[in-house]
């Protein structure tokens, strides 16, 4: 009995909690004398039921009292909607949801189908915003610019700029006709990123192709610690010193002299260029620029090498003589 008389005053306890806080809920609303609590600005701009419609999207029309109207349809590649009992199609191209209902049923009433016709429009689907971020980026995505989507939105999308991207993205404006070029930006992403100059992030209304470009390489080869290609990603340039640390320095027995192979404009021929290596690490010679896809050789010295080895081998040998001379002894 005990038990059962705590388990029933257990629930009574729950009954009256949640009726409190319904009652606070519904209350809450209902009061006229207190404010209506403000829309969160993020969600508002998420409704995609704000954003003009365009060729592709897709809407469902609700007409009360007629079935045959009341279906999804797509907007066609001019703009339109056509329904299946108005005379003329419906223009939907930059209008919004709630001024395309007044539209259908401005139509039904023209065409006499309804005295007072009640429309309602809702998106299901946009097509007409499409957003490309393509190149040296980490994934390359297609969306819909829907809301407040700027530059580096886009690029946060595509989980951000690969390694090897360059030093500026290009922003392409598709316009749409065939008179009128595509606009294209040049936009640094070092300023982007840094937030200096908050015109760069640039707003985002659908249309727009974002191709970040690889950067340019650096090529450096021979008797170096590690060789490869090394991506260029601020200024396009490089120095023989900066060439130097980026691959560790050079190994033991270098020559004096690098050599730089640079391409020739117009032409697939590379030019040899010499560099004074050791005048440059001594500071006895200025330090020397390096342009975009030139080819870094530094050759290794194989007489030195071969010198420092026999002298190895004699000392070796001689070491051990000793060590024989004093063990017998």
């Amino acid at each position: 009995m005990l038990r059962s008389f705590f388990r029933c005053l257990g629930l009574m306890v729950c009954l009256i909690t949640s009726f409190g806080s319904v009652r606070a809920v519904f209350g809450q609303a209902a009061d006229p004398a207190r404010p209506e609590p403000q829309v969160n600005q993020q969600l508002a701009l998420a409704n995609v039921s704000f954003e003009p419609l365009g060729p592709g999207d897709l809407v469902f029309v609700s007409v009360t009292d007629c079935p045959e109207l009341t279906r999804s349809y797509r907007v066609s590649a001019d703009g339109d909607l056509k329904l299946a009992l108005l005379h003329n199609p419906v223009h939907a191209t930059g209008e919004k949801p709630a001024d395309l209902e007044q539209k259908i049923a401005l139509g039904l009433k023209t065409d006499h189908i309804l005295v007072e016709p009640s429309v309602s429009v809702s998106v299901l689907e946009y097509r007409s915003r499409p957003v490309n971020v393509v190149g040296a980026v980490k994934h390359s995505i297609t969306f819909q610019a829907l809301g407040d989507v700027k530059l580096l939105d886009a690029i946060a999308r595509a989980d951000g700029f690969a390694p090897d991207a360059g030093p500026e993205l290009l922003v392409s404006k598709i316009s749409g006709s065939s008179e009128g070029p595509d606009q294209i930006r040049h936009i640094p992403i070092k300023q982007l990123l840094s937030g200096a100059d908050p015109s760069l992030n640039i707003q985002l209304r659908g249309g727009e192709e974002i191709r970040v470009p690889e950067a340019a390489k650096l090529y450096i080869t021979g008797n170096v610690k590690l060789p490869g290609a090394y991506p260029l990603n601020e200024t396009g340039s490089s120095t023989v010193l900066k060439a130097l640390a980026l691959c560790q320095g050079t190994l033991p027995y270098s020559q004096k002299t690098a050599y730089v192979y640079r391409t020739v404009p117009g032409s697939n021929e590379r030019k040899e260029i010499p560099i004074p290596l050791n005048d440059i690490e001594h500071r006895k010679a200025p330090d020397v620029t390096l342009e975009a896809n030139d080819i870094l050789f530094i050759q290794d010295n194989s007489g030195k090498r071969l010198t420092a080895t026999v002298i190895d081998k004699i000392t070796g040998f001689g070491s051990m003589s000793a060590a024989a001379a004093a063990y017998r002894f």
